[in-house]
Formats: structure tokens, C-alpha cells, sequence
């Protein structure tokens, strides 16, 4: 087994790219990095009112358009198109969320001019719900909960207050939406008035009416609150890398457990983010569940994301060690499954 686990790992390099198991995604992406607008334009049209894929192509879209005016190109050319509009509050987001990383003045103006037109593309289209998710991004940047619409009563008592006018909107439009959720983790992480246990607190009141066999990706979203609670243990020297003992216990395990079947042996292969496999594939790994594990990398194939391999690497903030942590779990629950096992489809 470890001369196996050791050529597996020799012979395997992970691929990391923002589009994920969506080819067509892909293609259109290389033609927005090339300074191409069409292609997304009729990408997005394609794509029509299917709420989850729109969210998140016009997500990996965003990223790599904010780097360039070819929205602002495509715009002027089609002044009165609904998805150029929506594209451009994604950029402006997207613009804004990068400059508060990176620490800039400019955080706050750009977050101004986002919001503007997020609140433009809400107007133009009704029924959208990803100008919301928009307005939901760039709730990160108010962490003192400045903005009356970022400090509204939670639906939950035991949930803090935070931007819950903004996720009702996306409620309205698209119960399910995944990315909504996440960045509500997010906000609520972050605010002053959250942390890694008003983060719990929220996923598993999302859990209560998720439905347990829906193949929805937010039956995994008890995983990311878990691992930055994990992440915020270590910093403080509370959690030992190696046993993994988090992994290892209720309602942990559980949690896992409903996100393996009611999720992973549910979705529609093309539908699962790499980043969701990722986070089901360590929970599974760290939990000593190899079998299972196998089958969540089978289906990743050559594809990889950073975390939350680097939450657990000897050194967090370095990409290598994170790819090794991810290549050594690969072949370990690989080995001890006996192999790559076939990929696991929906059971519909």
C-alpha cells in the first residue's frame, strides 16, 4: 500500500483553474483574459434563468473581467443588455472585495460605485438574484455594520444581526443559493458581531430546511465553518495538525456524513464545485473515511483547490505545502480503496 500511495503521488499533479469541472466556462474564460466580450455575452445567455449556474459563472467571470474594461467595452457596445449590466456590478464587487484585501484607500469608493450597480442590475432585472448576491459580497467591507441594511434581525434568535434585508432578496429569487450562503459565513465571521460560533450557529440553521436527499451544495456548507473554526483554533495553538481530532467526532461527523449522501451521491457530476469536493474530500480523509474520501477525488479528477488543504499544511500561507497535504490525502484514500474507483453519479 505505501509503495502505491508513494507512486500515485509521484505520478499525480493537481490542476488548479477557477472554471472547475465546466468546460464551457472555461473556454469563455480564456476569452475574457484575451480581452473578449462575446463569448461571455453568449455564455450568459445560454444560461438563461438557471439561477445556480448564473451565479456562479457570472462569480468566476467577474474575477477575471475586473481585471480589464472589457464589461465597460461590452457595455458600450450593448448599453441596454441585462446581462452586461449585472456583469458590471459583479466587477465592481469584485474591484471593491480586491482592494479591501489588499488593504487599499480605495476600498470604501469603489464599494460605493458596486453598489450602485448592483442596485442598477437588481432594477433592470427582477427575478435576478445576483445583484443581491453583489450586495451581499460587499457587506465584508462593513465589518462594524455601519449600513442599516448589514445590522437587520436575524430569521433565527440565536443568530447575530448582519445583512438578512439582502439574503431575504436572494431568498425571494433563489432559496438555495450557494454562494449567498457563503458569503453570509463570511459576514458573519467577520462582523463585530459574529466569529467562528455565530458561523455554526448559522450552517446549522441553514441545515434544519435544506432537505437531507436534495443534492443541494449547502448540505456541505457545515464543512467550510468547520474548517475556519479549525483555521482560527490553530493560530491560536489550540489544535494539533496532525490528529486531526476535530474531524473526528459529532456532530462533525454527522455533518459529513449528510454532506456525502445528501449532496455528493445526489448532484449532477457537471454541477459540483471543485471547492465543495475539495472540502468534502479532507473532511472525509481527516474523519479516517478513505473509502468515501476515494470516491469525492475520483470525481475531482486532475483538479484541486488550495483549501482547506493549507488550513492543515506545515506552513498555511505557502501554496506548495497545501498541494503536497492534498496529493498525500489523494493517495492515501486511494490506496487503502484499493484504487481509483469509478466516479460516483447521482442515484436519479
Amino acid at each position: 500500500m505505501r509503495a502505491q500511495e508513494s507512486a500515485d503521488r509521484a505520478e499525480f499533479r493537481p490542476l488548479t483553474h477557477p472554471a472547475g469541472l465546466d468546460d464551457e466556462l472555461r473556454v469563455a474564460l480564456e476569452e475574457v483574459r484575451a480581452g473578449r466580450w462575446k463569448p461571455m455575452r453568449d455564455l450568459l445567455a445560454t444560461t438563461g434563468t438557471d439561477w445556480e449556474l448564473r451565479t456562479s459563472r457570472s462569480q468566476v467571470l467577474g474575477t477575471a473581467a475586473a481585471r480589464s474594461h472589457v464589461v465597460r467595452e461590452w457595455l458600450a457596445e450593448e448599453p441596454q443588455s441585462a446581462d452586461a449590466v449585472m456583469m458590471r456590478a459583479r466587477v465592481g464587487a469584485e474591484r471593491a472585495l480586491h482592494a479591501h484585501r489588499a488593504g487599499h484607500d480605495s476600498a470604501q469608493e469603489f464599494a460605493r460605485e458596486a453598489r450602485k450597480a448592483a442596485i442598477a442590475a437588481a432594477e433592470r432585472s427582477e427575478r435576478d438574484p445576483v445583484p443581491w448576491v453583489c450586495l451581499l459580497a460587499l457587506a465584508l467591507l462593513d465589518r462594524d455594520q455601519l449600513l442599516e441594511e448589514h445590522r437587520w434581525r436575524a430569521p433565527e434568535p440565536m443568530l447575530p444581526a448582519g445583512p438578512w434585508r439582502l439574503m431575504h432578496r436572494v431568498y425571494q429569487r433563489d432559496r438555495f443559493n450557494r454562494e449567498a450562503h457563503h458569503r453570509m459565513l463570511q459576514v458573519l465571521l467577520h462582523a463585530r458581531t459574529g466569529g467562528s460560533a455565530a458561523a455554526l450557529q448559522f450552517v446549522h440553521w441553514v441545515g434544519t430546511w435544506v432537505p437531507r436527499d436534495s443534492g443541494s451544495p449547502l448540505l456541505v456548507l457545515p464543512l467550510y465553518a468547520y474548517a475556519e473554526h479549525y483555521r482560527a483554533r490553530r493560530e491560536q495553538g489550540a489544535y494539533d495538525t496532525v490528529a486531526l481530532w476535530q474531524w473526528r467526532g459529532e456532530p462533525v461527523v454527522l455533518d459529513v456524513r449528510r454532506a456525502y449522501q445528501g449532496w455528493f451521491q445526489q448532484s449532477l457530476p457537471l454541477r459540483r464545485s471543485v471547492l465543495d469536493l475539495s472540502y468534502l474530500a479532507h473532511a472525509l480523509w481527516a474523519g479516517r473515511q478513505y473509502e468515501e474520501a476515494a470516491q469525492v477525488f475520483a470525481a475531482l479528477g486532475p483538479h484541486a483547490a488550495r483549501q482547506p488543504w493549507g488550513y492543515v499544511a506545515d506552513d498555511p500561507d505557502d501554496p506548495a505545502a497545501a498541494a503536497a497535504g492534498f496529493v498525500h490525502a489523494r493517495a492515501q484514500s486511494l490506496a487503502v480503496a484499493g484504487g481509483p474507483p469509478p466516479r460516483a453519479g447521482p442515484r436519479h
